[in-house]
C-alpha cells in the first residue's frame, strides 16, 4: 500500500510540473545569454555527440526551465555544478530545480542524436571509388535546430552561440561566427573552433562539413568574404559567385548600416532542400547554382546571393517575432534583393522584374487565393513578392530619402532583437511625418492585390511603357503589328522587347515572318536567340544554317531547344547535329547531355553497340549519390522512353523518400504512374527481397492504395 501510494505521488508530482511548464511563456521569465557547445560528428553512423554549457538567468521564480531537444538520449544534466533532476518527452528536456529570481545558472548537458531531420548526411554510404561529393550540412528553419543541438524553437529567444566542431581532418568544416582556431586531435580528427559575438535565434545555427577550396575577399568596408567550392568545381568560382563583392559594398551603401557580423561565408551543397538559407554569417545554398560562364545567362546565382546577404541585416540582425511578421524577412530581402540587380544588371531589368511579380500577383489576387502579407500561413509568393512590393509603393509614398532613414533607423533601434511590423511602420512615420496607415491597410492587410497602384508605379518606366504596349499586339493580326515588331528588333535590340517580338511571331510561317526571324536572328543578342529556340515550331528552310548555329549558342537552354527541334524537323541531320553537340553537358541536371543520349537511344542511325553504351550512362544518371536535379531529369526521359533497369526502380523508392520535397514529390508521382502498369507493378514485387525494410513499407502502402 505504501508503495501505491509513493507511485501516486511521484507520478502526480511529475503531471504537476508537466502541466505547469506547458503553460508557462518561458522567453518572459527565462534569458539564455550565451551556449557553448562541442559536437563530434561521425556522418557514417549519422551520429552526433555533444556537449553544450547554456548560460542563463532567472527573472522570477520558477520549478523548472526547459531546452528544446528532439529525440536525444541524455548521460549527463549538470546544474551550477550538481547532477540535477530532470524530466525528458523526445521534445523536451525538463530541469527540476528552485530556480530564484534574477540569479544567474549554468547547465551542462551531454548527449547523443541520431537526427531525423534538420542535419543531412550526403553520400557517407558511397563506395569509395564513386568521385561524389561527401558532405553534412544543416538547415534549421521550419525544420528545428533542436534535432542536433539542444536549443530553441523560438525565434524570440536569442543567444551568443560557440560551436566547437569534432570531424574527419580530411575535409573543411564551416560555422557561423569567426574561426578562432583548428586543431588537429589525433590522427584523424580535427576540431574548428567558431565564436559569435552578437546573439542570434537558433534556427540560423549551421554546420557544413565537405570537400571545399576557399577563395577570399574583402568589401571595402572590409568585411571578410569566404567563398567556398569543391575543388572539381574550382573553374565555375568566378560564374557562381560572381558580383559578390559588389553586393556587400551596394548593401552597406544602400541601408545605410554597417554589415552586423565579423565576416560572411558562402557554402554549396549537394541537395538542398531550398535554393538557399541565410544562417548567421554562413549562407548555404544549392550547388545546383554553381555553374559556368555558359549559364550565368540562363541560371546564376546572383538573386539568391543578394536575396540571403540581405537576410543578415532583415532575419538575423532583426529578427520577426512570429509569423505575422514573416515578410520583414522575406519581404525585405526579396525588394533589396531587386535593388542590388537593379545596380548590376539595370533599371530595365529591375522594372522587369516588378512587372513579373505584379502579374503573378495580380493572377493569384483574381483567382481569389491572394493574401494579406500578415497572414502567417500566406504563400510564399506573397510573403516575398507581394511583400517587396509594399516596399517599393513605401518608397514611392514617403521618398527616398525618408525610406533610407526610416530603415537605418529600424534597424539601429531593433539590433540584435525581435521585431514586429508596427516597429517598421513606426520609425517611417516618425521620420516622415506621414500617415502610412491607408498604405497599411492596402498593401499589409488587404489579401487583394493592389493592380492600378502597382501599374501606374509601372509607368513610370519609359521601357516598360513600350513593352506593354508591344504586349497589348499578342491578338492582333500579323499584317497590322508587322511594323512594330519589325522596329522592335532594330539595333541596339532591348532584349525584352525583342524577345516579345519573336514570341509574338509563334506559328506564324509566312514570308514575311522569316525575314523578320532573319532580323531577330541579326540582332545577336541572345536573349532574343533563345526566343527563336522557343517559340519557332517550324524551322523555315531559309533559316536552317541560323538554327545550326543556335546549338554553339552560349545558353544551354537555347542549345537544348534548338538540338530537339533540329532532330525532330531535320532527322537526316541527326549525326551532324549530335556530332556538335557532343561535348556539351548543359546545366548540373545535363540537360543537353540527356536529351542528347535519348537521341542518340531513338535514332535508327545509331548503331547498337553505342546505344547499350548511351543507355548507361543515362540509366546511371538516377543513383541516390547524384544531384536531385540530374536526377529527376534521367527518371523523367527514362518514362518517356519506357526503360527502366530494375536499379532505376530501387532509385525511384529512395527518390519518394528524399529529404528534398520537390523531387520526393515528383518520385512519387512517378511512381504512383508505373504501378498502374501491371508490368512494373510485378517488376517491384519480383525486387522486393532486394529493398532496405524501409523501401519495402513505402512500397507495399503505394501498391495497396
Amino acid at each position: 500500500m505504501k508503495q501505491t501510494l509513493l507511485f501516486l505521488l511521484l507520478l502526480l508530482n511529475y503531471i504537476g510540473y508537466a502541466q505547469y511548464d506547458s503553460n508557462i511563456d518561458q522567453s518572459k521569465n527565462v534569458d539564455f545569454v550565451q551556449v557553448d557547445a562541442e559536437v563530434s560528428i561521425l556522418p557514417i553512423n549519422k551520429l552526433v555527440k555533444g556537449e553544450a554549457v547554456y548560460k542563463f538567468k532567472t527573472l522570477r521564480s520558477l520549478d523548472s526551465v526547459f531546452i528544446d531537444a528532439k529525440n536525444m538520449s541524455f548521460s549527463e544534466v549538470i546544474l551550477n555544478g550538481k547532477t540535477a533532476k530532470y524530466n525528458y518527452d523526445a521534445s523536451k528536456i525538463w530541469i527540476r530545480a528552485t530556480f530564484s529570481p534574477n540569479k544567474e545558472y549554468s547547465l551542462f548537458l551531454k548527449y547523443e542524436t541520431n537526427p531525423s531531420q534538420t542535419m543531412y548526411f550526403i553520400n557517407w554510404e558511397a563506395p569509395k571509388e564513386l568521385e561524389v561529393p561527401r558532405q553534412v550540412w544543416t538547415q534549421g528553419q521550419g525544420r528545428f535546430t533542436s534535432y542536433w543541438l539542444p536549443s530553441f524553437d523560438d525565434m524570440t529567444e536569442k543567444v551568443v552561440f560557440n560551436l566547437t566542431i569534432n570531424f574527419n581532418k580530411e575535409y573543411q568544416v564551416i560555422s557561423n561566427g569567426e574561426l578562432l582556431k583548428k586543431v588537429l586531435l589525433n590522427d584523424t580528427i580535427s576540431q574548428w573552433q567558431y565564436k559569435m559575438e552578437k546573439p542570434m535565434s537558433s534556427y540560423l545555427v549551421a554546420i557544413a562539413a565537405g570537400n571545399y577550396s576557399k577563395m577570399k575577399l574583402s568589401s571595402n568596408s572590409n568585411v571578410p568574404i569566404e567563398l567556398y567550392i569543391e575543388p572539381k568545381d574550382s573553374l565555375k568560382s568566378e560564374p557562381t559567385y560572381r558580383y559578390s563583392k559588389q553586393l556587400m559594398d551596394f548593401f552597406e551603401s544602400e541601408i545605410g548600416v554597417a554589415y552586423p557580423w565579423k565576416n560572411y561565408k558562402q557554402v554549396p551543397v549537394q541537395d538542398f532542400l531550398f535554393s538557399g538559407m541565410e544562417n548567421t554569417t554562413t549562407t548555404i545554398f544549392s550547388d545546383s547554382f554553381v555553374i559556368d560562364s555558359t549559364a550565368f545567362i540562363d541560371q546564376n546565382y546572383v538573386f539568391v546571393n543578394a536575396h540571403e546577404l540581405a537576410h543578415q541585416w532583415f532575419g538575423n540582425m532583426v529578427t520577426e517575432t512570429n509569423g505575422t511578421n514573416h515578410w520583414l524577412h522575406e519581404g525585405f530581402a526579396t525588394y533589396y534583393a531587386w535593388l542590388a540587380e537593379k545596380e548590376i544588371f539595370g533599371e530595365d531589368y529591375f522594372y522587369w522584374k516588378l512587372y513579373e511579380s505584379a502579374e503573378q500577383l495580380k493572377e493569384l489576387s483574381d483567382s481569389g487565393k491572394g493574401d494579406s502579407v500578415l497572414d502567417p500561413n500566406a504563400s510564399s509568393l506573397t510573403f516575398y513578392q507581394k511583400g517587396a512590393w509594399a516596399l517599393h509603393v513605401l518608397k514611392e509614398l514617403v521618398g527616398e530619402e525618408n525610406f533610407k532613414e526610416s530603415v537605418k533607423n529600424y534597424l539601429l533601434k531593433n539590433a540584435y532583437s525581435n521585431v514586429t511590423t508596427e516597429d517598421f511602420v513606426r520609425e517611417v512615420e516618425e521620420v516622415s511625418k506621414m500617415d502610412v496607415s491607408k498604405w497599411e491597410e492596402d498593401w499589409l492587410q488587404q489579401s487583394a492585390f493592389q493592380g492600378t497602384e502597382a501599374l501606374s508605379l509601372l509607368k513610370k518606366s519609359e521601357f516598360l511603357v513600350r513593352y506593354m504596349e508591344l504586349a497589348a499586339l499578342r491578338e492582333t493580326p500579323f499584317s497590322v503589328k508587322e511594323e512594330y515588331l519589325a522596329k522592335a528588333l532594330e539595333f541596339p535590340v532591348n532584349e525584352y522587347l525583342g524577345q516579345e517580338a519573336v514570341f509574338q511571331l509563334s506559328g506564324n510561317s509566312s514570308e514575311d515572318a522569316t525575314l523578320l526571324y532573319e532580323k531577330a536572328f541579326e540582332t545577336n543578342n541572345t536573349m532574343v536567340k533563345q526566343a527563336i529556340a522557343f517559340s519557332i515550331d517550324s524551322i523555315p528552310v531559309e533559316l536552317k544554317s541560323d538554327f545550326m548555329g543556335l546549338l554553339k549558342d552560349p545558353s544551354y537552354l537555347t542549345q537544348e531547344n534548338a538540338l530537339l527541334k533540329l532532330w525532330l524537323q531535320f532527322p537526316e541531320e541527326t549525326l551532324n547535329i549530335l556530332e556538335q553537340t557532343k561535348d556539351s553537358q548543359g546545366f548540373q541536371n545535363k540537360n543537353v547531355r540527356l536529351l542528347w543520349l535519348v537521341i542518340n537511344l531513338v535514332s535508327p542511325e545509331i548503331t547498337s553497340e553505342k546505344k547499350t553504351d548511351y543507355f548507361e550512362e543515362l540509366s546511371g544518371y538516377t543513383s541516390k549519390y547524384l544531384p536531385i536535379g540530374l536526377r529527376q531529369n534521367a527518371f523523367g526521359y527514362l518514362y518517356q522512353i519506357n526503360t527502366f533497369t530494375d536499379q532505376n526502380l530501387l532509385d525511384l523508392l529512395e527518390g519518394g523518400q528524399h529529404q528534398t520535397g520537390r523531387f520526393r514529390s515528383y518520385c512519387r508521382s512517378l511512381l504512383e504512374k508505373l504501378l498502374k502498369q501491371e508490368e512494373y507493378r510485378a517488376k517491384y514485387v519480383t525486387l522486393i527481397d532486394d529493398m532496405e525494410k524501409t523501401d519495402v513499407e513505402f512500397l507495399t502502402k503505394r501498391i495497396q492504395n
